[in-house]
């Protein structure tokens, strides 16, 4: 057997994908509890400030920019206890901060934009894109998990947003990332899409589904592939991984060889379900179907996987 460390590229396909430049250096293993404190008190701090899924973006000159300092972001009602640190870059610490002022209450210069928009449209540079997908997988855990869930007391924020604790039963709890299977089931010549019924006009996307506990990326790979479309799987083969804040998944991303070609779509989970050829799928990825159908934007891991399909010729 050969040891694909060594023949593996050195940028690993995850480092292409849309959440996956953060730079910020997290320093966990000197997280202490008034972390968040003393990271507000250093000059250099650079905050964002996050609202119900939505990032505020100052506008200047039609150019956006993510970042705030302490002082600027007091008019929008911040809760800076409940911040947290993400890390250190550029010379000082970054956080991530819940606002309250509500959207339509914000100045012309000050606009709050959901975070799918933001990526999407690229709105933000990647580095920026990778600490917003950290700090809002962060606040929604906090804002999901105010409460211990062995007694039910109210738990407190330590390790500057790294852990909450219980002060009544003393126990410590962690944020949580939900895994996430994405998977292209492939031939040479023919991929398997499918198509949510919450997706864009025409867009269709590689298969996913959660991984369940006591299940193998592999296995959850070859049970949503079988339950979402009735295609059984024999090999599997990983490819990329992708931070997703919505709310604090970890897309895995994988390539599935079918052992059968008759679709069972459910329905229930699945508007269309079918196989598409080499040529049409180029032209999907390229925007000039003929039926106007699309795959996931760039940024997104599906898209990464159906584009080093079609490029594996």
């Amino acid at each position: 057997m050969s040891f694909r460390l060594f023949d593996a590229p050195l940028r690993e396909p995850s480092q292409f994908v849309g959440f996956a430049g953060n730079r910020i250096d997290r320093q966990s293993e000197n997280r202490a509890d008034d972390a968040v404190e003393k990271a507000l008190a250093d000059p250099a701090a650079r905050l964002m400030l996050m609202h119900a899924g939505r990032l505020y973006l100052k506008l200047d000159g039609g150019k956006f920019d993510p970042w705030f300092t302490a002082a600027e972001s007091e008019p929008f009602e911040v809760s800076l206890d409940q911040g947290v640190l993400l890390g250190f870059a550029d010379g000082g610490p970054v956080l991530a901060v819940p606002a309250g002022v509500e959207p339509e209450k914000l100045p012309e210069t000050i606009k709050a934009i959901d975070y799918r928009s933001v990526y999407m449209q690229g709105l933000i540079d990647e580095a920026a894109a990778g600490a917003l997908a950290q700090g809002a997988a962060l606040l929604a855990w906090h804002a999901s998990h105010g409460f211990c869930s062995k007694c039910g007391n109210r738990s407190e924020m330590r390790a500057g947003g790294y852990r909450r604790h219980c002060p009544a039963c003393g126990t410590d709890h962690f944020p949580r990332t939900d895994p996430v299977a994405i998977m292209l089931t492939a031939t040479r010549d023919k991929c398997l899409l499918g198509r949510g019924r919450h997706f864009a006009p025409g867009m269709y996307s590689a298969l996913a589904g959660f991984i369940e506990p006591g299940e193998t990326i592999e296995a959850a790979v070859r049970r949503e592939t079988l339950e979402e479309a009735g295609i059984r799987l024999g090999r599997v083969v990983y490819h990329a991984s992708q931070p997703w804040p919505f709310p604090y998944s970890l897309m895995i991303g994988c390539f599935g060889e079918p052992l059968n070609e008759d679709i069972q779509a459910d329905l229930n989970e699945l508007e269309d379900c079918r196989w598409f050829l080499r040529d049409e799928v180029r032209r999907m990825l390229d925007r000039t179907h003929d039926g106007g159908l699309i795959t996931p934007p760039k940024g997104a891991i599906a898209h990464h996987l159906i584009r080093a399909w079609v490029d594996s010729e």
